[in-house]
């Protein structure tokens, strides 16, 4: 380094491997600050611009991510809005079976896995004219209900043709809405009025010659025990007690304690 004239230089020599000769480059002192101040500057400068760059470019890659996952979304909400009205639908149409009905037909999950036959619906319909009602003790020759109702089941004897469950059904069950009145369908005295198992609330009506009537899945029953009735009169509610899976009532017919045939007694039968 030399300063002539007052000037501060740096000399810079430069050899080439393998050369006799070497090079010399004399610059002036503030020009090399110069230089190494602007390249300084330079790289500060580079660092900005990744450390602002980065962030930006990082955000733009996962634009189009994003742009998918908003769509996708937008897909699965279409699909719940389309859910949810068939939801609301499905529940109006509900409602009004429920209402037809009078109660909830969605059957119990015990009773879904059930082997008991279950015959065709039958509409049953009253005669042109009903006959008059007697008084005191008769045979149970009517029609147990105000309305025609819904036969969903027959008496079958068990292992009997059609008879797929296997299992004895001993009378007649009518789909009825709960709280439907049930009438005696013949004059006797009230032998059994209470709760059972299989049957729910039940009442049990003894009637000449040895015939019993039996009315069950009752909701609430309006005799006791002893009680005389004639045919017609309400001895209770229709309802959904006892092993039953819908609102209906049970109607039955005994002679000498065996099961017979409804239809072979009533005489308004369907």
């Amino acid at each position: 380094m030399s300063r002539p004239s007052g000037r501060r230089y740096v000399t810079l020599v430069v050899h080439t491997d393998g050369a006799l000769a070497t090079r010399s480059l004399r610059l002036p002192l503030w020009l090399l600050r110069a230089g190494l101040i602007g390249a300084a500057a330079l790289g500060v400068l580079l660092v900005l611009a990744l450390i602002t760059y980065l962030p930006i470019a990082s955000a733009a890659a996962r634009v189009p991510g994003l742009v998918r996952q908003v769509e996708q979304l937008e897909q699965e909400n279409s699909k719940i809005v389309q859910l949810v009205a068939a939801l609301d639908s499905a529940e109006r149409r509900y409602e009004r079976i429920r209402g037809m009905l009078g109660a909830d037909i969605v059957p119990d999950p015990v009773s879904l896995g059930s082997t008991l036959p279950v015959a065709p619906a039958i509409r049953a319909v009253a005669g042109p004219a009903a006959p008059a009602l007697e008084n005191g003790p008769s045979l149970p020759t009517h029609w147990p209900l105000d309305e025609a109702g819904y036969v969903t089941r027959g008496q079958a004897a068990a292992g009997a043709p059609g008879n797929t469950g296997g299992e004895a059904h001993p009378g007649l069950d009518i789909a009825v809405a709960i709280g439907t009145l049930v009438r005696a369908s013949g004059g006797g005295t009230v032998l059994e009025a209470g709760s059972d198992q299989e049957y729910g609330t039940y009442v049990l009506i003894q009637h000449p010659d040895q015939v019993q009537s039996m009315y069950g899945h009752l909701s609430r029953l309006t005799v006791r025990p002893g009680t005389p009735v004639n045919a017609g009169d309400v001895i209770g509610l229709s309802g959904n007690s006892g092993r039953s899976s819908a609102p209906h009532l049970h109607f039955e017919l005994r002679r000498d304690g065996r099961p017979v045939n409804p239809r072979d007694i009533l005489k308004e039968q369907s």
